[in-house]
């Protein structure tokens, strides 16, 4: 019997990793220039804290931006969490980095999308994929095929059908 190597579940670790230390940048530096982040997550993950009224709302997934209004930002080595305002009200958000279903900077059009591996290590790890993860970035179905949309990394025409 051999082992396989996991290269997909490598790869979704190590842009998960990007996603880290470019939180680390933003939590040392702010945020640069026009950078504002889309950040889209299982909101079912383990780990994942939100308050009930956003649960309710988002019971599968959601999607954050990082850009103006954001407090409390704290970046670790697993998670990340920040305070935004949902219509007036604060909401302190933990957001484990395996939660991630996909990033995007449109500002330098920049995406990342994480998808569930065929393999059952995944499960263990959390990763989700989203039902349409173009659909999940505000403003990119709009501009699909014009050389003004984001770039979304996807690894399905390498993986085994």
């Amino acid at each position: 019997m051999t082992e396989d190597i996991h290269y997909t579940m490598m790869i979704d670790q190590a842009m998960r990793g990007v996603v880290r230390e470019v939180l680390k940048q933003v939590q040392s530096s702010g945020l640069p220039g026009e950078h504002h982040f889309y950040v889209s997550f299982a909101t079912n993950h383990p780990g994942v804290r939100i308050s009930e009224l956003l649960k309710s709302k988002y019971p599968k997934e959601m999607t954050i931006v990082l850009q103006h209004q954001f407090w409390d930002f704290k970046v670790e080595e697993q998670l990340f969490t920040a305070t935004l305002s949902f219509n007036g009200i604060p909401e302190k958000l933990i957001i484990p980095y395996a939660a991630l279903t996909a990033f995007a900077d449109p500002s330098v059009k920049f995406g990342l999308q994480f998808q569930q591996p065929d393999f059952p290590e995944a499960a263990n790890l959390g990763l989700a994929i989203p039902q349409d993860p173009v659909s999940i970035i505000p403003g990119l179905e709009e501009n699909e095929g014009d050389d003004n949309s984001a770039e979304i990394i996807s690894l399905d025409s390498f993986r085994k059908k």
